[in-house]
């Protein structure tokens, strides 16, 4: 049988030799100088993420088109205190109010995970899904973001999209419209010291299979939690607490869930 005839073979693939790659990158750095105004300019301000946020959040309320009464009046700041609003039981539909009241810091919780041999693979923000159609597979993205000022308020959203950052963006979004007021306090009586530091009392919340309870700790502890759990302590502006958790707590969203009940309840308890 006669062999098959290929026009275009294909090509032996042949590496780099070290001293070849010496040569290349010293060409690129040659024909792409770095001016030294830049240099001098990036060491006087290094890259600060918080910082960043907070000039997006500028930007974003200042081509705000507030659609609701209370978003006027946030707008023309005649109201500024985030509190006050909560406690008149007035409700917030619009994201902006809270970057126009609060300075907020963004982090993602790690749902999903990486594909990896025998199911090992690393966590992630993403969590992927799939769905079976005629046309094939549906893949969806979710995401659960964290907001908080590092004073007392924070709040969690979920966001599902077919594109990872759209659904970084509802999650986001939606993390801001759920934003709670956390009631700190201290473990015992300290003479000279107004920085509360851990919640005030025992609290417990649950969600799903999930109990979790937070216990006060004294000034120097740190949090005795997941790590995860770490994320929403720590934009609330809790920096110590003993914790114990019973159920299925390696499911991130319930385990989320049941901290949020329990830091809520914080607040309930002492009104």
């Amino acid at each position: 049988m006669a062999e098959k005839e290929t026009k275009n073979k294909p090509k032996d693939l042949v590496e780099a030799v070290p001293e070849e790659i010496e040569k290349l990158e010293k060409e690129i750095e040659v024909t792409a100088p770095v001016t030294a105004p830049v240099v001098e300019q990036a060491k006087a301000r290094p890259y600060d993420r918080r910082e960043m946020q907070r000039e997006s959040a500028e930007s974003i309320v200042a081509r705000w088109n507030p659609k609701t009464a209370l978003g006027r009046d946030v707008k023309a700041k005649k109201r500024t205190s985030f509190d006050e609003i909560v406690s008149n039981g007035k409700k917030m539909l619009e994201p902006e109010i809270m970057d126009a009241l609060l300075h907020l810091d963004t982090d993602l919780l790690l749902i999903g995970q990486a594909k990896g041999k025998f199911g090992g693979g690393k966590r992630r923000a993403w969590r992927q899904t799939q769905k079976k159609t005629m046309e094939g597979n549906v893949v969806t993205f979710s995401a659960m973001a964290i907001v908080g000022d590092r004073n007392g308020h924070v709040g969690i959203g979920l966001g599902k999209a077919k594109e990872t950052l759209p659904a970084r963006d509802k999650a986001t979004r939606q993390a801001k419209l759920n934003i709670i007021k956390v009631t700190r306090g201290f473990e015992t009586p300290e003479p000279g010291s107004t920085d509360p530091h851990t919640v005030p009392f025992i609290v417990s919340g649950k969600c799903g299979s999930v109990r979790i309870k937070l216990i006060p700790a004294p000034r120097g502890t740190g949090l005795v939690i997941g790590d995860e759990a770490k994320k929403i302590l720590r934009l609330a502006g809790i920096k110590d607490v003993y914790s114990m958790a019973h159920g299925q707590v390696r499911t991130t969203f319930n385990m989320a869930k049941a901290l949020m009940d329990a830091l809520d309840k914080t607040n309930r308890m002492k009104l």
